[in-house]
């Protein structure tokens, strides 16, 4: 088939990862794809934040920076109709995104079935966190796109509650969870670095922010270590990623003479990330959003991590307690250092959850080829192919 896909993600993130993974295996199933997506995500490096649009957005009022969003889809949708008529593709995939509703337009008017990709109820997500200033016409944007859109893949069974109770019938939404490359990320992917052999590394990837507690996670490591014996090498903290809060932990690691139990590797490319994941034998995903399907978990999972992570219920949907992972109480910092620890004194459990960890990508087909064949099964049904 030709499948147009649509986008309006201008930073080059964790969206970015799905979007590359999902283009390149429907590739490899032989499809054709037609990008239709801003110029600027494509020339940016990974980690870019947007450039030149994030800057308007912090200059501008909220309520300009929305109304020029929303009239981006006007511009989105020329180019739309022409990648159309130059390509003449048999459906679009659309990834969702807030005042963005070109896509369901270019669905009407060339009739064509557009399946939507939906990772996170932005409306209430910018609600809760950015504020919108426009309320009424982002909510009635995304009902109007939920709606009409052929198909709404969500990355969560959470996420799905909120488009069945937004009006989307069931049968048009088929959850489909983010996936991973097992061919870059497995059980050993690297051998573990000179300076961290032999010793127990406790590891956090990702965007380091207040709310993770890994200055508590720290403190613990070192009073850990002091009761470790001498013959023992200490047990280390490995943050891999950037955010607001790392300064604060080398200052911490200073006062606690501790500076040579914690490495800061910063933001690492996706050509190393696996590289580091190799280096972590117990791995920390401290909070996340209610709805959305974590990447950096299935990361962890791929490459055999001991997990400790949050008893919320979409990471219910990928980790069962003592099985594959240990769970805390969402929120209850104590009990997640409690499970840390117990990981540290425990190998014979380690080593369970983290055979057990790598079995679940393989047993659940979490991985992006299988996306890919979902989505194409999907396309198949609305046009009729096979």
């Amino acid at each position: 088939m030709k499948i147009l896909y649509h986008h309006r993600v201008a930073s080059k993130d964790g969206q970015f990862v799905h979007i590359d993974a999902i283009i390149h295996e429907l590739k490899q199933l032989g499809h054709e794809v037609i990008l239709v997506a801003p110029k600027i995500s494509e020339k940016a490096d990974f980690g870019a934040d947007g450039g030149w649009v994030s800057k308007i957005r912090r200059l501008l009022p909220g309520f300009l920076c929305e109304l020029l969003e929303f009239g981006y889809s006007a511009y989105d949708f020329i180019r739309l109709c022409h990648a159309i008529i130059r390509h003449r593709p048999d459906v679009i995939y659309e990834r969702y995104n807030l005042l963005f509703i070109s896509g369901i337009l270019a669905k009407y008017m060339f009739r064509l079935p557009l399946s939507l990709e939906v990772n996170a109820p932005l409306y209430h997500e910018r609600q809760s966190y950015g504020g919108i200033h426009l309320d009424w016409l982002a909510r009635w944007s995304e009902l109007f796109v939920w709606r009409n859109a052929d198909h709404v893949l969500p990355v969560s069974h959470v996420l799905a509650t909120d488009l069945h109770n937004a009006g989307v019938p069931d049968a048009r939404i088929s959850v489909i969870p983010n996936g991973v490359d097992t061919t870059q990320f497995y059980p050993d992917a690297a051998t573990k670095r000179p300076e961290f052999a032999n010793h127990l590394i406790v590891g956090f990837a990702g965007f380091c922010r207040e709310w993770h507690q890994l200055d508590q996670v720290l403190s613990l490591i070192v009073n850990a270590n002091q009761q470790r014996p001498p013959e023992q090498p200490p047990i280390l903290f490995l943050i891999i990623g950037d955010g607001p809060v790392l300064e604060d932990l080398q200052q911490q690691a200073q006062s606690l003479h501790a500076t040579d139990q914690i490495i800061l590797a910063g933001l690492a490319s996706r050509e190393n990330m696996a590289d580091w994941l190799s280096q972590i034998d117990i791995a920390l995903q401290p909070a996340v959003t209610p709805w959305c399907s974590p990447l950096k978990l299935l990361e962890y999972l791929a490459t055999g991590k001991a997990i400790v992570a949050p008893d919320s219920e979409n990471i219910r949907e990928l980790l069962t307690n003592d099985e594959n992972a240990l769970l805390f109480q969402e929120g209850n910092l104590n009990e997640m250092l409690s499970k840390i620890e117990q990981l540290i004194t425990d190998t014979s459990l380690r080593q369970r959850l983290s055979q057990n960890a790598a079995a679940t990508i393989k047993d659940r087909h979490l991985t992006w080829q299988a996306n890919a064949e979902k989505i194409t099964a999907i396309f198949k049904r609305l046009t009729g192919k096979r």
